[in-house]
């Protein structure tokens, strides 16, 4: 594993291209360009805000489009970072099959590549903050811990993700259904709260659902996140990726074969 860990830093400046070149291509046939990236998350909000206040006469959460819009632009780089990691290998097949390369690399760039749209959605936020005059309070000092264990938590499942998509490629059509469903298994457009009690621990033992609260928490409630439910997500998520870099170096090949 040494070796392949080795290899991986040798190849940083592959890495730093996969990520460039993934941030051009999303939007390389779009008048608008980059700028999706702020406007998607506001569309988001108005077409959730239309459906659940006006339509649904819900929403009476204080500050409700800035709760909506937290939980949405948290979740789009939740979903989109995994939809994007599964493939990230096939949709690389032409150059693995020809030159080596540690094939853990391309799920990493594609997590980054996420990771810095993600970056975006807090313009959007800040200005929510700013229309609603909510001040967040000193506890804004660990955003970056929990970006940090949201990126480690994505980095684990997508690697899982990009492997298995290799050899079974259905998993990329099921993976848009399993992502609805935690969509709405978890408090993106709903108050965890408000689940009956037999069906607390879809909120109580949901890793996107500690996470999407804890962004809350820290930019519009102004108190202290679930230390204990990050700190087992970043723990379980870190053995995950020491465990799926092991694999990798074991069983590329097999990746190989199967293209």
């Amino acid at each position: 594993m040494k070796t392949y860990l080795k290899e991986m830093l040798s190849r940083k400046d592959l890495l730093y291209y996969l990520v460039r070149s993934g941030l051009k291509a999303e939007h390389r046939n779009s008048y608008l360009g980059y700028l999706w990236w702020l406007l998607d998350p506001l569309l988001n909000v108005l077409v959730f805000y239309f459906l659940i206040v006006v339509i649904l006469d819900r929403g009476d959460t204080e500050n409700f489009p800035l709760f909506l819009v937290i939980g949405l632009i948290v979740w789009r780089c939740i979903s989109t970072t995994l939809n994007s990691s599964s493939g990230s290998i096939m949709r690389y097949s032409s150059i693995v099959s020809q030159v080596y390369l540690p094939k853990s690399l391309f799920p990493i760039s594609f997590t980054l590549t996420q990771l810095f749209n993600f970056s975006f959605g807090f313009i959007v936020i800040a200005g929510f903050l700013a229309w609603f005059r909510v001040m967040p309070g000193w506890e804004i000092v660990f955003l970056p811990l929990l970006i940090i264990i949201q990126t480690t938590f994505l980095l684990a499942i997508g690697m899982i993700l990009a492997f298995v998509t290799v050899f079974v490629r259905d998993i990329e059509n099921v993976l848009q259904y399993v992502t609805r469903a935690f969509f709405y298994a978890s408090p993106i457009i709903w108050e965890g709260g408000r689940l009956p009690p037999e069906y607390g621990w879809a909120v109580t033992y949901n890793p996107i659902a500690v996470i999407v609260t804890a962004y809350r928490d820290i930019l519009m409630y102004a108190s202290l996140p679930n230390f204990l439910g990050l700190g087992i997500i970043f723990v379980v998520s870190a053995a995950v990726i020491v465990y799926m870099l092991w694999y990798y170096s074991r069983n590329e090949y097999k990746i190989i074969k199967a293209m």
